[in-house]
């Protein structure tokens, strides 16, 4: 019987597959982790065991745990941006439906690409500007202007320009930061929102023994979703890869439909395909 040999591509695609799994099943343990206890808190602690882990890992290597190029303009602003999408995001898988989070969040590559034409310049062709429009206007449809607009939603349309803005920045960031450095400085970005929110909210709390296991659940998959993230750029044809991004649409639905009983109705399933489609299209169209 021939053994199974995977392309580079397949096991790219394999890769972001399994890392959108993480990042879905981090979400649920945040939101479950904030009913007991302050957003601000859960993010908080997450952040520090990210840090501390991918610290150790960066240590153990000899890797400089705050290199230069973190005090670099690029790098400053993308922690800006990462802070602020890393707590409206977080905000809104907590007070709104994450099965309509998780939709909006799948716009951030079309944001990304309308960025890189208008600040780097880069072609884009009418077709791929066409895509971008139609993503946009999928947003709309989920986020229903008019009667039945939910304020709420907003938070997650500036999480996702926030991670646009720092995916925009990563790109004039100075190279040779290892994996372990930027997973360093990501997770401290994310305890700093977590801090932001908790000296605004108050009100921390000693988590119990569930509480923990709550917050341990979602540092361990948010480090395993941005390992396999890591590698799955690394492995294969960028263009080939990315698009198995949209899984985490598929994941963060049944995970919202089983576990927390949403029911997301046909104007969010509408919407969420026209961003997904288009976002597709845009990136497969770029190779």
């Amino acid at each position: 019987m021939p053994s199974l040999i995977l392309t580079d591509n397949q096991r790219g695609a394999l890769l972001m597959t399994a890392s959108m799994a993480g990042f879905a099943v981090e979400d649920v343990f945040v939101k479950a982790a904030a009913r007991t206890m302050p957003l601000g808190q859960v993010l908080l602690v997450i952040g520090l065991i990210g840090v501390v882990t991918f610290a150790s890992m960066a240590r153990s290597r000899g890797e400089a745990l705050v290199p230069p190029a973190f005090l670099s303009p690029p790098m400053l602003i993308r922690c800006g941006f990462e802070v602020t999408g890393r707590l409206f995001y977080g905000l809104a898988i907590t007070l709104t439906a994450l099965s309509t989070t998780s939709a909006i969040l799948q716009a951030t590559p079309l944001v990304v690409v309308a960025g890189a034409a208008l600040v780097f310049g880069e072609r884009v062709g009418w077709q791929r500007w066409l895509a971008v429009l139609v993503g946009f206007v999928g947003v709309m449809v989920i986020l229903r202007p008019g009667a039945d607009f939910a304020a709420l939603s907003l938070l997650a349309v500036v999480g996702l320009l926030g991670f646009a803005g720092r995916d925009l920045a990563t790109r004039a960031a100075p190279k040779g930061l290892s994996n372990r450095q930027l997973g360093t400085l990501g997770f401290a970005m994310l305890a700093v929102a977590g801090a932001i929110l908790l000296a605004v909210s108050g009100g921390a709390v000693l988590p119990d023994g569930q509480g923990l296991a709550l917050l341990a659940g979602g540092a361990v998959f948010g480090m395993l979703g941005y390992h396999a993230l890591t590698f799955a750029m690394r492995t294969g044809e960028v263009g080939a890869v990315t698009p198995f991004r949209y899984t985490r649409l598929i994941f963060a639905m049944i995970l919202a439909t089983v576990l927390f009983g949403e029911r997301p109705d046909a104007l969010t399933w509408i919407g969420a395909a026209l961003v997904v489609g288009s976002g597709i299209f845009t990136l497969t169209r770029r190779r």
